[in-house]
Order: C-alpha cells, then sequence, then structure tokens
C-alpha cells in the first residue's frame, strides 16, 4: 500500500509532515537513491527512503531511543507551544528521530529531562505508583532555619494534600542564600516551589540533578546524550521495586 512520502518520513519519526516537505523541496530526500518530489507516494515494504543521509526505519522497525537532557531555563517542557516560547523541542531536533519528555520541568527550571521514544517506559517512570525518586539543587534566598527543613523533611500541606516525606540535606551556608539538595518520591506540578512556599522559603534556582540513580553529571546546559543500556535498567528497576514495596504495602 503506497503512501505520501512526507507521512511515511514523519511516521517514521524524523520529522514532522511540514518538516519532511521541506526536506523534500531542498532536495535532501532519496528514494531508492534517485532525490524525491513534492507529492510522491512510496511503498513503505519495498522503497528504500533516505533523509540528509539517514536512512528512515518504520517504527516496528525500529529501536526505542532514550536520551538525557539538561534542559535550560527559560525552556517549556513541550514539544510545541502556541504561545511561541522556546521548547525542548528545538534542543533535539537534530537528533533524527522524534522523542518526547518523560515527565517534566517548569520553564524557570533546569537540569535533568528524560526524553524517549519509548511510551510505556516514560509512563513507568513517572506514573505516581512507581515514585523514581527525583534529585535538586535548590537555592533559596536568606537562611533555612531547622523548623523548615523538618517540614520539608516530613511532609506538609501542598494544594490540599500531604507530601510524602522527602530527603532534604543543606549543601551550602552562604549568608545571602542557602543550597538545598531535594529528593522527592513523587512528582506533582511544582512541587518542590510549592513546599518551599508553604516554608516561607523563596526559590532562587531549582535544578533538577538525577532521576532515580541516573546522574546528569557534567553534561553541558542545552546539551543532550543517550542513556547507557545500564542506565535504562537502572530507572525501570526502580520503578519496578517500588511497585512492587507499594502493591505489598497495600495488601497488608
Amino acid at each position: 500500500m503506497e503512501v505520501r512520502l512526507q507521512k511515511f518520513i514523519a511516521d517514521c519519526g524524523i520529522a514532522s509532515r511540514r518538516k519532511a516537505e521541506e526536506y523534500i523541496a531542498a532536495g535532501k530526500v532519496k528514494v531508492n537513491g534517485k532525490v524525491a518530489v513534492i507529492g510522491e507516494k512510496i511503498d513503505p515494504a519495498r522503497d528504500k527512503v533516505v533523509v540528509a543521509g539517514k536512512k528512515c526505519l518504520p517504527a516496528n522497525a525500529r529501536k526505542n531511543t532514550y536520551i538525557m537532557l539538561h534542559k535550560p531555563r527559560g525552556y517549556v517542557t513541550t514539544m510545541s507551544d502556541e504561545k511561541g516560547r522556546k521548547c525542548v523541542a528545538e534542543l533535539v531536533e537534530d537528533l533524527g528521530v522524534r522523542v518526547f519528555p518523560a515527565g517534566r520541568l517548569d520553564k524557570d527550571s533546569e537540569g535533568l529531562l528524560i526524553m524517549t521514544t519509548d511510551g510505556e517506559f516514560a509512563n513507568y517512570i513517572t506514573h505516581p505508583r512507581t515514585h523514581v525518586s527525583k534529585t535538586y539543587r535548590v537555592t533559596v534566598r536568606g537562611k533555612v532555619e531547622d523548623e523548615a527543613i523538618t517540614k520539608l523533611t516530613t511532609g506538609l500541606i501542598v494544594d490540599g494534600k500531604m507530601t510524602l516525606p522527602a530527603e532534604v540535606n543543606i549543601a551550602a551556608r552562604e549568608e545571602s542564600r542557602t543550597v538545598l539538595q531535594i529528593t522527592l518520591f513523587e512528582g506533582r506540578n511544582r512541587q518542590i516551589r510549592k513546599m518551599c512556599e508553604a516554608c516561607s522559603l523563596e526559590v532562587i534556582r531549582l535544578k533538577r540533578t538525577a532521576i532515580g540513580k541516573v546522574k546528569m553529571g557534567m553534561l553541558k546546559v542545552g546539551d543532550y546524550r543517550e542513556l547507557t543500556a545500564d542506565e535504562v535498567r537502572s530507572l525501570t528497576a526502580s520503578a519496578q521495586i517500588t511497585t512492587a514495596r507499594n502493591e505489598r504495602e497495600a495488601n497488608r
């Protein structure tokens, strides 16, 4: 069964249909070794399609992609934005496949963001029942009293619901600011900012440094890299362990 060339390219995760048309018009697409033309149709089962030197593979013939991105501040965690804001999709345009975020970081936050083509994996590590840990470096204005640390650690009411206990350590103290390392085991919207607000703490900077045992390390702002097989297995295992633990506790 023949399909339009731009649809096939989009289905392969190379680019959107509109972008695929631009590639075709620019002479960057070849079908069976010949430069393609707008309006051309192909047979996915027989024809070989190459875009800018990269072979197009249907979804059922491709391996899933898993990357970590060091998201900069000022970018929204979406693949497009009707308000014209900068999106994380712009930072991975040269990847060659369409990945989507597994979880979120708000526009004013930065740090580790996992993006993937694997919807099941993304759901696994972000679903509330799995409680995969996420670690943040949080800079707040002024000094932080012990009472605030206790509240953040033991839990407090946010949006009418008690937060789960968190791990909180003071990473650095200065006269005008304090740096906290906070590890959460749930993922509510803007949770750390709301927790700090409930403790009268003003967040100056918020950076996610790890998800589960996977750390961002020295990855530069705006750069990305593929996750290793061990990192993917680690995240999946972490989700499996916490899910099993939660199910045991629920059945007691």
